[in-house]
């Protein structure tokens, strides 16, 4: 018997909720339209297009893949309005943060690279 889970039972429930996740609502005139807004190792995951795979079976999978740049420009786009960062090019080092955290390559190169590149100036981000 599921019952739903209340914040003041939260303390007392012996597995806690894991994850939270961002959920756009609108109601007008008693309609009502709700979507999952997706975090940002999802949308890198989803880029590299990988197969869908059976949560229960698989687990502990260790992604590996290469992903272009002009990909993680785009998905920083999409994240930018979510971010703190004040320009697309600090939104785009936590994109690549997201993908040394999934174990993705970026044009070939470590993630954490070419966040230091981006910060010395070598590697240009368009501010568009």
């Amino acid at each position: 018997m599921n019952t739903p889970l209340f914040p003041s039972r939260w303390a007392n429930h012996p597995k806690p909720p894991l994850a939270t996740v961002t959920v756009n609502s609108a109601v007008c005139a008693f309609l009502s339209k709700v979507s999952v807004v997706p975090f940002a190792a999802a949308l890198v995951i989803m880029a590299l297009k990988e197969p869908k795979r059976d949560r229960k079976k698989t687990k502990n999978i260790n992604h590996n893949g290469n992903i272009s740049l002009d990909v993680i420009i785009e998905i920083a786009k999409v994240m930018h309005p979510r971010s703190m960062a004040k320009d697309l090019s600090e939104t785009v080092k936590e994109i690549l943060g997201t993908c040394v955290f999934v174990g993705y390559t970026v044009d070939g190169k470590d993630p954490k690279d070419l966040q230091q590149e981006i910060i010395d100036g070598d590697e240009e981000i368009p501010q568009d």
